[in-house]
C-alpha cells in the first residue's frame, strides 16, 4: 500500500512540475501580455494543485494544510490574473494584432478613453518644468 502511495505521489509531483515548466515556456512563447497572463495562470494553478496533491500522497499527515493551500490558490490565482489583465488594459497596454475579441473594450469603452487621455496628459505634466 505504501509503495502505491509513493508512486502516486511521485507521479503527481512529476505531472505538476511538467505543467509548471510548460507554463514557463508559455510565458516565453505568447505574443502579448494578455496571453502570457492566461498561460501563466492556468498552468501554474493546475501545476501547483498537482504538486500539492503529490505532496499529500507522500505525507498524508499534511493533507488538511495542503488542501487549504490548494483552495486558497484556486480562488486567488484566477482573481489576481483578472485584476492584472484589467489594470493592463486600462493602462493602455497594447494587444497583439491577431486578437479578434476585446470584451473589456466592449464593456467599458468610455473608461478606456479616459485612462488613455489621463495617461497622456500626466506624461506631459511630468516633462514640464514651469
Amino acid at each position: 500500500m505504501e509503495s502505491a502511495m509513493d508512486f502516486m505521489g511521485g507521479f503527481l509531483l512529476l505531472a505538476g512540475a511538467s505543467f509548471l515548466l510548460f507554463g514557463g515556456l508559455g510565458l516565453l512563447r505568447m505574443p502579448d501580455l494578455y496571453n502570457r497572463i492566461q498561460a501563466g495562470t492556468k498552468t501554474t494553478t493546475l501545476g501547483t494543485i498537482l504538486v500539492l496533491a503529490g505532496a499529500a500522497f507522500l505525507h498524508p499527515e499534511w493533507g488538511l494544510k495542503l488542501l487549504l493551500i490548494g483552495l486558497f490558490l484556486l480562488f486567488t490565482n484566477p482573481l489576481s490574473s483578472q485584476v492584472l489583465a484589467r489594470a493592463a488594459h486600462r493602462g493602455g497596454i497594447e494587444k497583439t494584432p491577431e486578437t479578434m475579441v476585446d470584451k473589456l473594450a466592449e464593456d467599458f469603452p468610455e473608461s478606456i478613453a479616459k485612462s488613455t487621455t489621463s495617461i497622456s496628459s500626466s506624461s506631459n505634466k511630468i516633462g514640464d518644468k514651469s
